[in-house]
């Protein structure tokens, strides 16, 4: 882990619902999100990320142009994906959009590649399913390639070949800062070794050790291949309010209904208040007062030994007033006592 761990915040911009139930329209979903993200910014969070997605519950599929709205509003936070489905678009594409954020926010842009967990991209796009793994695994070697930043010599199966080709435009520090996003494959952790690329887990459900054998598989294989070590992160969903018994009163029914809906799609039963409870008290739910969630987010960060813990604070209808108080609290409560407790701790800190 790093002297200082990094402490972000994720949305996929979660379509939340007015006082009588309607759906709030898309646009405001996307400006609500603007605003989230300016509010990370001011109360001191260092790093903002937004997820894609092409599906009629959440209202961001191009993460990028809601980014450069919000550096356009902010100084110092870092902006990025949550993730990119490198998948269902094409990696060239994919870096000049980042390099041009990047350009903009002056060099505050990052990026996360993944599969995503949803499939909506690629009929929409053109891609066959069949073609899951494969896309991924040749896309993501020739975004390695572009990260070189120089001239790109590359062939493969499923894109045009590139030779000799320069990628414009570049980026000021020569280094688009870029993340691998894993679900919990031991392939996939290696690939990301593999390439050199900083791995983020997402854990978003279970006891989070048992997503230490990955950490310590990435840094075996960094070891093995010589590599510098790299940073690791963590991605899990929560939410904040003054007390532990507010915060999970006033995210249930919301959680409930996301992962509900989800779980229709995927044949789940539908989530118990205990299965709630048990995922809060010993799984992957950061949610309650900011000493609770702080405590919660320390444990695992001297757990895995990661760089960087980002929380996922959106959740299906949950409003945005109740979302803009849990990143005031992230930012001026948990983000200083988790920094706090990992100093004063020279043993791990139990979950």
């Amino acid at each position: 882990m790093t002297e200082t761990l990094e402490l972000g915040l994720d949305t996929f911009g979660d379509v939340t619902r007015s006082a009588d139930g309607a759906p709030t329209p898309f646009g405001q979903v996307i400006r609500d999100v603007v605003d989230e993200g300016v509010l990370a910014d001011q109360v001191g969070v260092d790093f903002f990320g937004v997820g894609e997605h092409h599906r009629q519950d959440f209202a961001i599929s191009a993460p990028d142009v809601v980014l450069a709205a919000i550096a356009g509003r902010t100084t110092r936070i870092r902006l990025g994906s949550a993730v990119t489905v490198l998948s269902s678009d094409d990696p060239v594409r994919v870096f000049q959009r980042f390099a041009t954020l990047d350009g903009a926010s002056g060099g505050r842009a990052e990026v996360i590649l993944g599969r995503g967990s949803f499939t909506e991209s690629f009929p929409l796009f053109g891609y066959d399913l069949s073609q899951y793994e494969d896309l991924f695994t040749e896309k993501l070697d020739l975004f390695a390639a572009l990260l070189e930043e120089g001239p790109v010599t590359w062939s493969g199966s499923l894109r045009a070949s590139l030779a000799n080709q320069e990628v414009y435009p570049k980026t000021d520090s020569g280094h688009l800062k870029t993340w691998i996003g894993v679900g919990g494959s031991p392939e996939s952790v290696v690939r990301a070794a593999r390439y050199g690329i900083p791995m983020l887990l997402a854990i978003i459900g279970g006891d989070p050790k048992r997503f230490l054998p990955y950490a310590d598989l990435y840094r075996r294989a960094l070891t093995q291949l010589e590599s510098d070590p790299l940073p690791i992160g963590v991605h899990s969903p929560g939410h904040l309010a003054p007390t532990d018994e507010e915060a999970r009163t006033q995210l249930f029914p919301h959680y409930k209904a996301m992962r509900d809906r989800i779980g229709r799609e995927r044949g789940w039963s539908p989530m118990s208040t205990g299965e709630y409870e048990q995922e809060i008290e010993h799984g992957s739910l950061y949610v309650g007062s900011p000493e609770t969630v702080a405590r919660k987010i320390a444990a695992t960060a001297s757990a895995l030994g990661i760089a960087r813990f980002d929380l996922k604070y959106s959740a299906g209808p949950l409003p945005h007033d109740a979302m803009m108080r849990s990143i005031e609290l992230y930012g001026t409560q948990v983000i200083p006592r988790v920094r706090e407790l990992l100093a004063e701790s020279s043993t791990p800190i139990a979950l």
